[in-house]
């Protein structure tokens, strides 16, 4: 899973970055041009547990690939403020992060002179309509030509159909994400991947005098723009870098003071899981405790596909105890004596936190 990290300059987003990520990034020498990426564990209490019982060769985390972009201007042009490179990358991204800024710094003036959280939602938001609804009307023009030529027509006026109810959409400064798709006009988003069809987590970088209102400043913004395809998460980037760096009991103690609870990267995982609608199952034993992310409503064999694509072809049965279950017992000694051990077909409905060990021929 990819999730790209964008805003405008001085934002706070390759602090976040960093501290997320744990790598640091030298702001001074950086090319602005050019994007940060790293590969960052999910980290899950569970798997941490699962592994001091099981004291394997090795854990295995989920993974996530944070992109942090460079800084967008505002510049005001019939293009938008997106760049070729930039549109084709963002596409890519499985949920897109906006960084906004909430603090004040008259040392590092905000590109739009002052601070306002709305206006800079709202902007990103036209933008990424912008730039869909350009993609929409060079698409429709590139499909009217190819109409002409074709003897069999259906496929290009399905298509066409469907851009132009996109086109109607962003024209009314709807994102796509609002639309309802259905199996015969999916592949078009899968295919295309528009901006504002993109899951969206606003993270608001407060200053530390923010802390004290924090729940209210959250409230009013998701209000306005929270809905089941927009999350909004909170963050105070100079400090959380700060504790980031400390000892975890010296942490536990400063975040207390600051009225804190979890980490940047906790936060923002559990929303992009929630986004996303994803979940975790995990695989235990001597060799390996492995933590594995899915799609809520995946069923056993295609759960067992995300480990090996030979266990999804080959699939014969599913061992699952669930990890309250587990913890709660003990042992799997224990869980199959209370018939907490099952066997499962492959239409199993697997759950967040399933312990599963595939059978297959």
């Amino acid at each position: 899973m990819q999730i790209g990290i964008i805003g405008y300059p001085y934002s706070g987003k390759t602090t976040l970055f960093q501290t997320i990520s744990q790598i640091h990034i030298d702001l001074s020498s950086t090319n602005k041009k050019d994007a940060n990426q790293a590969i960052v564990k999910v980290p899950d209490e569970r798997l941490d547990k699962l592994t001091d019982i099981f004291n394997p060769k090795k854990k295995v985390n989920a993974t996530i690939d944070f992109v942090d972009f460079a800084g967008f201007q505002n510049v005001e042009h019939k293009g938008g403020i997106f760049n070729t490179q930039f549109l084709t990358k963002a596409k890519t991204m499985d949920a897109i992060v906006h960084v906004v800024r909430g603090f004040q710094d008259d040392s590092i003036p905000h590109i739009l002179e002052n601070i306002n959280l709305e206006r800079d939602i709202q902007n990103l938001e036209d933008e990424f309509i912008l730039a869909d609804l350009a993609f929409v009307e060079t698409r429709l023009e590139k499909l009217s030509k190819d109409l002409m030529k074709q003897k069999s027509k259906d496929e290009a006026e399905k298509e066409i159909a469907e851009m132009n109810r996109w086109k109607d959409n962003l024209e009314n400064n709807t994102p796509l994400r609002n639309l309802t798709f259905d199996e015969n006009n999916l592949k078009f988003l899968k295919n295309y991947q528009p901006l504002s069809a993109k899951p969206l987590l606003i993270a608001l970088n407060l200053a530390e005098q923010d802390v004290k209102n924090k729940e209210e400043i959250l409230k009013n913004i998701s209000a306005k723009f929270k809905t089941d395809a927009i999350d909004i998460v909170l963050f105070f980037a100079k400090i959380e870098l700060e504790l980031s760096q400390l000892e975890a009991e010296e942490k536990e103690l400063f975040m207390q003071d600051y009225g804190l609870e979890g980490s940047p990267l906790g936060r923002l995982i559990q929303s992009a899981y929630n986004l996303l609608g994803l979940q975790s199952f995990f695989t235990v034993g001597e060799d390996e405790t492995r933590s594995w992310t899915i799609k809520k409503g995946m069923t056993a064999q295609e759960s067992a596909g995300v480990i090996h694509t030979d266990f999804y072809n080959k699939f014969i049965r599913a061992e699952v105890v669930s990890y309250e279950d587990f913890i709660r017992e003990g042992s799997m000694a224990k869980c199959k004596e209370k018939g907490l051990f099952r066997l499962e077909g492959k239409e199993y409905i697997v759950h967040d936190g399933d312990i599963l060990n595939i059978r297959h021929s």
